[in-house]
C-alpha cells in the first residue's frame, strides 16, 4: 500500500525505538507456566501520519491476539509480548524498524506492514534474518510472486506471507462492478504514483477495457495533495462518467468533494486504500465506491466474535479495514510458534521450522479460513464492493473475482 515522505516520522520512530513506547509491559498470564521466559511478536505499522488510524487497528488487533494466547497458555512455558514500531508510511523508516526488531532477543515473528511500498524495504531485512513476517494489508502481487507474476511467478521472500488477497484480483473485481453493475463506460483513472496505487490501477484498467469501458485519461497526483484544481481541469474535457483512483483516502476524499464542487458530480471508486470511515467525513460523497478484502464483519460469525472481543478490550481506535487480518496474521504466527516450540525451548535455530510451520498453518480466523499457498499468499480470495450511502459504507456485492 501507500508510502509518503513524512519528515517528522523519523523523530517519532527514534523516540519509540529509544523509549520502548508501545511495548507490552504487563505481567505474566495468571495460571500459565511461563518459566521458559518471554517471546516477542513484532509489529511494524504507521503510527504517525495520514494512515495512523489503520496502523493503530493493526497494532491493537495484534495485541488482542497476544493477550488471548497468553490467557489460553497457547505457547507452552512462555509468555508472549508485542513490540511495536512506527514506519511512518516511509520505506526507509520501515527498514530501520525491521532492522531494530531483527536484533531483538527472542523475536519470533512480525505482523507487518500496512503499505506495500514499505514492505519492499521491510521484507528483505526480515527475510535475510530468517524472521517470519505476515502482512495483514499488503496487496501488491509482486511482493510474493515477482515482477512477472502472471507469466512466471517466483517466490520473492521465503519468510513473507499475507492474510489479505491481492490487487490482481481486487482491481478486476472493481472493474466488473463499475462497468457491468454501475454501467460506467468512460472512466478516468487517477493514481498517486506509489507501489499500491499503480499496481491496483493497472489491474483495474486491464479488466475495465476487457469489459468494454474506455479509459478516457490517466492522471497522476502527488501523495499529500489537497488542492485538486489542476486535476479537475485535466479531467473535465474528457467528460468521464466515473473516476477510479489508485491511492488512499487522505487524497481520494477531498478529490471527490472538489470534483463535485466543480461540476463533475460523478462517482469516485477506489480499492481498500480508501475504505475507511475517515473517507466518509473528509469529502466522500454518497454514490462513491470502494472495494476491500474479505467479507463484511456482519456476514461472518468469526468476525463478529473478533469485533466483540476487540470492543471489550477497550481500545480507543476502531480496528479498521485490516484489524481482522492483523488478528489472523498474529494468530498464524502464534499457532505456528506453538507447533514449533512444543515441549522444547525456543531458540533462533528454530526460525526455519517456524517459517515452514507457518506455510502449513490452517486455522479458523476472523476473516474466515486462514491458510497460505506456495507463494505465501492467502487462499482466501473473498472481496467486497461498498457504496457510500447516507454517509456510511454499505456492502453491495461480496464474492470472489471470476474472469
Amino acid at each position: 500500500m501507500r508510502t509518503a515522505a513524512v519528515a517528522a516520522a523519523a523523530a517519532l520512530l527514534l523516540a519509540s525505538c529509544t523509549s520502548g513506547e508501545g511495548d507490552d509491559q504487563s505481567g505474566g498470564p495468571a495460571g500459565c507456566d511461563t518459566g521458559k521466559g518471554t517471546l516477542v511478536i513484532g509489529v511494524i505499522a504507521p503510527l504517525s501520519g495520514a494512515m495512523v488510524a489503520q496502523g493503530r487497528g493493526i497494532e491493537n488487533a495484534t495485541r488482542l491476539a497476544v493477550d488471548q494466547a497468553n490467557e489460553d497458555c497457547t505457547v507452552n512455558g512462555y509468555k508472549l509480548t508485542a513490540q511495536v514500531q512506527d514506519d511512518g508510511m516511509n520505506p526507509k523508516l520501515g527498514a530501520q524498524a525491521a532492522t531494530m526488531l531483527a536484533t531483538t532477543p527472542n523475536l519470533v515473528g512480525v505482523v507487518s506492514t500496512l503499505n506495500s511500498s514499505v514492505a519492499t524495504s521491510v521484507a528483505p531485512v526480515l527475510d535475510k534474518a530468517g524472521i517470519l513476517q505476515i502482512s495483514p494489508a499488503n496487496t501488491n502481487d509482486q511482493l510474493t510472486r515477482g515482477e512477472d507474476f502472471r507469466e512466471n511467478p517466483k517466490r520473492q521472500f521465503r519468510t513473507y506471507f499475507r492474510t489479505c488477497t491481492v490487487d490482481s484480483l481486487q482491481g478486476p473485481f472493481a472493474a466488473n462492478y463499475l462497468v457491468e453493475n454501475a454501467g460506467k463506460k468512460k472512466i478516468a483513472v487517477v493514481t498517486d504514483g506509489l507501489t499500491y496505487g499503480e499496481g491496483l490501477a493497472n489491474t483495474f484498467v486491464e479488466q475495465a477495457e476487457n469489459k468494454g469501458a474506455t479509459i478516457v485519461t490517466r492522471q497522476r497526483i502527488e501523495p499529500g495533495t489537497k488542492d485538486f484544481t489542476k486535476l479537475v481541469a485535466a479531467l473535465r474535457p474528457f467528460e468521464p462518467d466515473a473516476v477510479y483512483i489508485g491511492g488512499h483516502y487522505p487524497e481520494a476524499a477531498p478529490m471527490s468533494a472538489q470534483l463535485a464542487a466543480n461540476g463533475l458530480k460523478i462517482p469516485v471508486m477506489g480499492g481498500d486504500g480508501i475504505f475507511n470511515d475517515t473517507y466518509l467525513t473528509a469529502g466522500g460523497r454518497d454514490g462513491d465506491l470502494a472495494t476491500s478484502v474479505g467479507a463484511p464483519v456482519e456476514d461472518l460469525d468469526s468476525a463478529q466474535a473478533f469485533a466483540k472481543a476487540y470492543e471489550e478490550a477497550g481500545y480507543q481506535e476502531g480496528f479498521g479495514a485490516y484489524g481482522a487480518f492483523a488478528y489472523d496474521a498474529a494468530n498464524a504466527i502464534i499457532g505456528a510458534l506453538a507447533t514449533t516450540v512444543g515441549e522444547d525451548k525456543w531458540s533462533d535455530s528454530k526460525r526455519d521450522d517456524l517459517v515452514a510451520n507457518a506455510g502449513r498453518y490452517q486455522g479458523d480466523g476472523a476473516t474466515g479460513k486462514v491458510s497460505f499457498d506456495e507463494f505465501g499468499d492467502t487462499r482466501n480470495h473473498v472481496l467486497t464492493v461498498y457504496e457510500q450511502r447516507a454517509g456510511a459504507w454499505q456492502a453491495v456485492e461480496t464474492g470472489e473475482y471470476v474472469d
